[in-house]
């Protein structure tokens, strides 16, 4: 006789969810604080930029790759043992970085903390999708806003610490200190193991009827423009993040003073920290917007969005105060492709399998972090200026697909889903997760 199984207490989802936010915001350093760290290892090693940024691409390559693998001992074994893991691997990344006397040391250090960020990323987004399958949109979106907001509350000190006691000191003691909180939180991570209940107002956005496994998701042509689509806008994303210390400087605006309400810090450090914040606050709302008006719709202003802060880039990047408002806009818009993807990912593929799916459509983002030594070699040879140009016709391109591609193949695929099931009536519906 099977056990009977006892629905979610209303609680727990939102437990889920805050231990979650918790652990993102932890590995967050990892990926937007490493713009802090490029020029004093040059300056300590005279590397060189490009040869230092190959590490970042190593750390978003294995970061990104390597969820699907770690997305399916989630979807098989439960979120613990994987955030376990994560926070481990971590603290020894940093742990290398801090005493990396070589580049291949300084890569080491990269790889592991993409293979540990990349478990903890995976697990948290995709746990989020299965315990709030009707709000996937916002859970996804403020599980994700953790990875974007987590840096802007450590830049200053980290900051302060490689002014003071060195990067060194900086990568040993904020890497032990993020690895044990994640450790730490892994113990309350558990999966749902019942459905969850459908909200009392049902939802108004298309959902597919069938739980389709990885091998069937990856040969659905939707799947594929999705993949194109997240490739398309994270490339400038990343190429932003990982850049924008060096961006700043040969602008000549990183040390110049800008007051915003009252609000003054070098252009560098107040655009890092505003770029963290907008970034936080955009994915949950853009995700909730998402959850409103539809995903392609959220989509289009979002990318359109990202073109006009671009382009004031282009046109007026060498006004500091510009700098700083144009790039707080442009991460504000960009960060919502975290809860945009996995949340359609989710609507379009079911929920079964969320973790796993979500996390294949998610290596778009280590696809797009080889564009960005990439960018390094056209700025040395057209200017910063030329970056942003490709950049914005990235952005506009991929606002119009999401708006006049995606959505009518979204929504004839989701039909048919429903005909598929009907065919199959052993097939779990959306909502069902494995007991």
């Amino acid at each position: 006789m099977q056990a009977t199984v006892k629905a979610p207490r209303p609680w727990e989802p939102w437990v889920q969810l805050g231990c979650g936010v918790i652990c993102m915001a932890m590995i967050a350093n990892l990926q937007y604080g490493w713009t802090l760290f490029v020029d004093p290892i040059d300056a300590k090693h005279q590397w060189g930029r490009a040869a230092i940024q190959l590490a970042f691409t190593l750390f978003v390559l294995t970061e990104t790759w390597l969820v699907p693998v770690e997305a399916w001992f989630v979807d098989r074994y439960g979120p613990r043992v994987v955030i376990l893991f994560g926070g481990v691997t971590i603290a020894l990344a940093w742990t290398v970085n801090s005493y990396a006397t070589s580049l291949p040391l300084l890569y080491l250090g990269s790889i592991l903390g993409g293979i540990g960020s990349g478990a903890v990323y995976g697990t948290c987004v995709g746990n989020a999708l299965k315990w709030f399958p009707y709000r996937r949109g916002l859970a996804a979106g403020a599980t994700a806003a953790g990875f974007g907001a987590g840096a802007a509350l450590t830049v200053v000190p980290i900051a302060a610490m490689i002014a003071t006691r060195g990067y060194e000191a900086a990568f040993f003691w904020f890497g032990l200190g993020q690895g044990a909180i994640v450790v730490v939180m892994s113990v309350f991570l558990y999966s749902p193991k019942s459905k969850i209940a459908p909200p009392k107002k049902p939802s108004h956005l298309p959902r597919s009827k069938v739980d389709y496994k990885p091998a069937q998701t990856i040969s659905k042509p939707v799947f594929w423009l999705l993949y194109l689509m997240f490739v398309m806008v994270a490339s400038g994303g990343l190429m932003a993040a990982a850049q924008i210390g060096p961006i700043a400087h040969d602008f000549g605006v990183a040390n110049v003073p800008v007051n915003i309400l009252g609000l003054q810090a070098a252009a560098l450090t107040l655009a890092i920290s505003l770029d963290r914040i907008f970034d936080g606050f955009g994915r949950p709302l853009f995700g909730f917007i998402s959850d409103q008006i539809g995903r392609e719709n959220t989509m289009f202003i979002a990318f359109g969005t990202a073109a006009a802060a671009l382009l004031m880039l282009v046109f007026h990047g060498s006004n500091p105060l510009v700098f700083v408002l144009a790039t707080a806009v442009f991460f504000g818009v960009f960060g919502e492709i975290y809860s945009l993807f996995p949340a359609t990912a989710g609507d379009t593929f079911g929920s079964k399998f969320a973790a796993t799916n979500a996390g294949m459509l998610y290596t778009a983002k280590g696809t797009a972090a080889l564009l960005v030594p990439i960018a390094s070699i056209v700025a040395a040879t057209y200017g910063w200026y030329a970056v942003f140009a490709i950049a914005v016709g990235l952005n506009a391109t991929a606002a119009f697909l999401a708006l006049f591609v995606l959505k009518p193949l979204r929504g004839r695929f989701i039909a048919n889903s429903a005909t598929e099931a009907a065919a199959e009536p052993a097939q779990s519906p959306d909502g069902q997760l494995a007991h």
